[in-house]
């Protein structure tokens, strides 16, 4: 099994925006061959000593069979036209892929 977390940097003001056209390309994303689970997540301010709080980035927890899974997911057309979408809304975006140790 593969993990993501990909970490979607927001422009401010825009993160309602960018909610709503990710949950409409979640169904698709989650009928996909090799998915587990797809699901966008926002900080709550913990106050945990270590945590870097931040109100306008998305963390998006993924589960994928295989890595082939998550490499086909990436080049499915309706990841392209939600790229397309949020290109002007998106500021940066950092990725970590993980399997089990």
């Amino acid at each position: 099994m593969i993990n993501v977390l990909a970490s979607i940097r927001v422009k401010t003001g825009m993160l309602t925006q960018f909610l709503s056209i990710f949950k409409a390309n979640m169904p698709k994303v989650r009928a996909e061959k090799g998915c587990i689970e797809y699901l966008p997540t926002l900080d709550i301010d913990s106050k945990l000593p270590p945590q870097e709080f931040d109100r306008n980035v998305v963390t998006v927890i993924e589960k994928w069979e295989s890595l082939e899974a998550l490499q086909d997911h990436l080049s499915t057309p309706h990841m392209r036209e939600y790229r397309n979408a949020v290109k002007n809304i998106v500021e940066g975006l950092s990725l970590k892929v993980l399997t089990e140790a």
